[in-house]
């Protein structure tokens, strides 16, 4: 029995979007969506265009903030959620721009004083100290908060220690102790920003006191090496996601790459003909790794049965319309989905970088080369994992008080 297609011709569409489904069709299928996708995109459009002209707007009057004030109404109206697509009427609002239908986006509000100061704190962190988005997301929520806690009347130019230190403790007295040294983290960061840039006389981070708490013990934890092996088994390699999934989880076993660095993977990475690759790390950090067998056919098999065809140069893409480039929450996911294919307890995907350090260290490696493999600034950082060898452990113990009476 021959399988029902979809056909887009079968969808109409009156109002004011009419004129342009046209060409809102070709935009989605040059994004690669599918002809059913297509489909529903279209149908939802023909949703937007009866809205349109049922409050006597037209084409003209589409707009992002409308997208959004239409999904509102669809929600209040009890519409299922996977009936609606927001990418989908973003992608109706470009085409009507780029048909010069609507003009570009109004210009926000003007910022205040202090956003364009966290603006340019946040390019700082971005660009001198190298720091991945998402630590600069919080780090400038801590300044913001800093801030709004501060006097009006003061103002940073007459900022004193002892306002630094309160800063500190009301923090203390609110949050957890992780979370009060993440906020003496940002502080201290933004204080010596402030200190560059004239905005104080002084260099006030010292006031930030340091925030100790009682600390884990634990011993840094990878996974056996038979669940490691269950995870890689569950993916079924004969789909183009299970591909992806494949060569996802054989770079973190392998390689020991944080879920950024995977995200962030660019073909122009891979030497294909030298076997290495270039991982592009923490604080800009750039370093050149071999690549082994094991992943190099992990990756082509996906790259030439699974990857979705375009121009994009990341590596890893979603695995639905429209194929951008992956986030690094995807990274974690589907590990989180590997697991409970595979039967095993759910790891987060930094739990497999962990594994790979784990079994370096069991193997005898030094840790000047457990260091290198895992990019690790300082060898202090890396000196954790000597805590996994018990036996070796055991050898260096001094004997306890009173021992063999």
């Amino acid at each position: 029995m021959a399988r029902a297609v979809s056909r887009v011709s079968r969808v109409l569409i009156s109002g004011p979007l009419a004129p342009y489904a046209e060409a809102y069709r070709v935009e989605l299928s040059g994004r690669g969506y599918t002809a059913l996708s297509t489909v529903n995109e279209l149908r939802q459009v023909g949703r937007l265009s009866g809205w349109l002209a049922a409050n006597g707007l037209g084409a003209a009057d589409v707009s992002a903030g409308r997208v959004e004030e239409f999904l509102r109404c669809q929600r209040a109206q009890g519409r299922d959620r996977a009936s609606w697509s927001r990418p989908g009427l973003v992608c109706m609002v470009e085409v009507l721009r780029s048909l010069g239908v609507v003009g570009p986006e109004p210009p926000g509000p003007v910022a205040s004083a202090q956003e364009l100061l966290l603006g340019s704190f946040e390019r700082y962190l971005l660009v001198e100290r190298g720091l991945a988005p998402g630590t600069v997301r919080g780090y400038v929520d801590r300044a913001r908060r800093f801030l709004a806690g501060l006097d009006p009347a003061v103002g940073l130019g007459a900022l004193s220690a002892a306002e630094v230190t309160s800063a500190v403790l009301r923090e203390s007295e609110a949050v957890s102790v992780a979370a009060t040294q993440n906020f003496v983290a940002s502080l201290k960061a933004f204080l010596r920003f402030c200190f560059v840039e004239g905005l104080v006389s002084r260099d006030l981070a010292e006031a930030a006191l340091a925030i100790t708490g009682r600390r884990r013990s634990s011993l840094p934890r990878g996974i056996a090496a038979a669940d490691a092996k269950a995870l890689l088994v569950s993916c079924d390699r004969r789909t183009a996601l299970g591909r992806r999934d494949y060569a996802l989880l054989v770079i973190l076993l392998r390689l020991g790459l944080r879920r950024s660095e995977v995200a962030g993977l660019s073909l122009d990475d891979i030497d294909w003909r030298a076997g290495e690759v270039v991982v592009r790390g923490k604080g800009a950090r750039e370093d050149r790794l071999p690549l082994p067998s094991d992943v190099g056919e992990a990756l082509a098999g996906y790259l030439r049965r699974g990857r979705p065809p375009g121009d994009r140069r990341e590596v890893f893409l979603r695995a639905r319309a429209p194929y951008g480039p992956i986030a690094s929450g995807t990274v974690a996911s589907t590990v989180r989905r590997a697991c409970r294919r595979a039967g095993i307890a759910e790891v987060g995907s930094h739990r497999l970088r962990h594994t790979v350090a784990c079994e370096m260290v069991a193997a005898g490696v030094p840790l000047v080369e457990v260091a290198q493999v895992l990019r690790h600034h300082s060898l202090q950082t890396t000196a954790v994992y000597a805590r996994v060898d018990l036996e070796r452990l055991r050898l260096v113990a001094a004997p306890w008080p009173g021992e063999g009476r």
